[in-house]
């Protein structure tokens, strides 16, 4: 049955089958042509699946983020960051890291980044003569930072699919989210200097600066409102969800006066069609993984590895390996239901925190959404900056360097996962 289901999804997705279209047809594959497998018991599986509180947060965390971001909100966000270190070497590449980091604590979606925030930033730096294909493959990059910190949409499936606290992993994403941060605004600044990047010629002037600030303090203060509220207990993430997306609301009707009824119902359709999609795939993720279970799978991985694999740190490789090449096919909701069931018991097997492994996914699947040939946030920013994927994939490389190397820490270094 596992080799049916393979061989047929890979058939679908070869031929240009959506991802979520393509894994229902290899699960309707495999339940038709066994006679173990009810249907009725199959569809049982895929509904319940989806009727779990957690997934509340999704659309309400995408909501938030349409809500922030599509109007004056986002813009002053973006002009205070400017206006700080647009100065510097490769500061406006840094603009884009960082505002990427501080929408991570918004929405959880890496492509609601980069599709938000590159169509306000590539724009501004083609005007300052900022290469495209670098502007590109910086956002490319970082929009992934968006899923390490909270919240998070893959975490959230992650924790759904192995009965991890939400909470903990989010907690948990914070120092990989800022690490990566960290290293991509060094890349910035690097390229910058040695290839002597155009960058901002105004001088900062502090009343302007302290104005600026003020002005989008309300979203700087949100992401610090949502850890703040998942450490200490204070609400569950399904509960932070409802009251970010309140917050947002509240702040774009009445300090920035931006939402009226047609832009409201445009953020409510945009949140509602992308939570459909990520529903639609769990759904059928669900199924595939139901039926690999019942097929034994996840067991003979096990096995296999218990006895060709010497050492906790070679299993730990092989999931990287085995997740790097998923992530560069398969979409991240997608690959994190379909790989937990697999890894959950791998991790187990070696004495692995299943928090760690959900950070260690999360990162490691995060590289496949700017790797060719199916990264969506690639050909998201690649698409804005009007640059060939090819040119934005050959900037790419010291942001692949930093990733892997945090991807290296939190799979080697069980210390740096706070819970």
């Amino acid at each position: 049955m596992t080799a049916l289901i393979l061989l047929v999804f890979l058939g679908s997705a070869v031929v240009a089958i959506p991802i979520a279209h393509a894994l229902l047809v290899a699960a309707l594959a495999a339940a038709a042509t066994s006679d173990s497998v009810p249907l009725d018991l199959l569809v049982q599986q895929m509904v319940a699946q989806v009727q779990s509180f957690p997934l509340i947060a999704i659309p309400f965390f995408m909501l938030t983020g349409s809500l922030m971001m599509g109007g004056k909100l986002g813009e002053a966000l973006i002009g205070v960051l400017s206006t700080l270190i647009g100065r510097f070497h490769g500061g406006p590449g840094q603009v884009g890291v960082m505002s990427s980091t501080i929408f991570g604590g918004v929405s959880g979606s890496a492509v609601a980044d980069a599709s938000a925030i590159g169509s306000l930033l590539i724009p501004w730096q083609k005007r300052l003569g900022y290469p495209p294909a670098f502007s590109a493959a910086t956002l490319a990059a970082a929009a992934t930072i968006d899923i390490l910190i909270p919240p998070s949409i893959p975490m959230i499936l992650f924790a759904l699919a192995s009965n991890t606290s939400v909470s903990a992993l989010f907690v948990a994403g914070i120092l990989p989210g800022l690490l990566m941060c960290g290293g991509f605004m060094v890349v910035c600044w690097r390229v910058g200097r040695r290839r002597n990047f155009p960058r901002e010629t105004r001088k900062l002037e502090w009343t302007t600066f302290r104005q600026q600030l003020m002005y989008a303090s309300p979203a700087l203060v949100l992401p610090v409102l949502i850890v703040v509220i998942l450490r200490f207990g204070i609400a569950t993430p399904t509960e932070v969800s409802v009251l970010s997306t309140l917050y947002a609301g509240v702040v774009s009707a009445l300090i920035y006066r931006d939402l009226g009824w047609k832009r409201l119902h445009a953020c409510v359709v945009d949140a509602g069609l992308a939570s459909g999609v990520v529903l639609l795939v769990i759904m059928a993720s669900s199924a595939i993984g139901w039926l690999l279970t019942f097929d034994r799978m996840p067991d003979g991985i096990v096995g296999w590895a218990q006895t060709h694999l010497s050492s906790g740190w070679s299993v730990i490789l092989l999931m990287n390996l085995l997740m790097l090449v998923c992530g560069m096919f398969i979409d991240l909701p997608a690959a994190v239901l379909l790989l937990t069931p697999v890894f959950v018991p791998l991790a187990n097997a070696i004495g692995m925190d299943l928090v760690q492994l959900g950070i260690m996914m999360t990162v490691n699947l995060a590289i496949g959404l700017y790797t060719p040939p199916v990264g969506t946030t690639l050909f998201i920013t690649s698409a804005v900056a009007k640059v060939k994927v090819g040119e934005t994939v050959r900037e790419l490389g010291p942001f692949y360097l930093v990733a892997f190397g945090v991807l290296a820490l939190v799979s080697y270094v069980p210390g740096l996962i706070f819970k």
